[in-house]
């Protein structure tokens, strides 16, 4: 189970759900204490910025940082839960939480998985630049922008309410 939220809702998350695994998609300056019983092995850490396209003095997702998400996500045994999160919860998290379950299910419909998400979230809004790459990445030919694109429009928020997504 993924379980998916903000900054804000962090250590509460890992507590309730009783996760030994995080992703944090933050930038550099976003300082981010941990709980001591989740194991360096355990944590990822990617410094990126909320954007599309280059801005100066932020670091966008690339490749390089798809990559580490998946090849992290493919060694979670599943024993205990995931927590993924970002500073808002609505678009870098949501976008790795796809990634994810993309990566994870590699036969299950992108269609299916953006509608779960959405149902899961009214104010997900997935990083379109993540999902790009990793759609690249997973050679889903375009299906995981597309399931995205076609999802409802999300409700505007400032920070989304932690939720929970299911790998099948």
């Amino acid at each position: 189970m993924i379980h998916v939220c903000s900054l804000a809702h962090l250590h509460a998350t890992i507590e309730r759900s009783g996760a030994r695994r995080v992703v944090t998609l933050l930038g550099i300056e976003d300082h981010v204490p941990l709980p001591s019983h989740i194991a360096r092995d355990d944590y990822l850490r990617l410094h990126v910025h909320d954007i599309v396209d280059a801005i100066p003095g932020q670091v966008p997702p690339d490749a390089e940082h798809i990559e580490r998400l998946i090849t992290f996500v493919r060694r979670w045994d599943r024993a205990s839960p995931l927590v993924i999160h970002c500073y808002a919860g609505i678009s870098r998290s949501t976008a790795a939480a796809f990634t994810t379950v993309c990566a994870l299910s590699p036969r299950r419909e992108e269609a299916a998985i953006a509608a779960a998400l959405r149902a899961a979230s009214p104010t997900a809004l997935p990083n379109a630049r993540i999902v790009r790459l990793a759609d690249q990445i997973l050679g889903r030919d375009g299906r995981m922008v597309r399931a995205i694109e076609t999802i409802a429009p999300p409700t505007p928020a400032f920070e989304a309410e932690p939720f929970v997504l299911d790998i099948d």
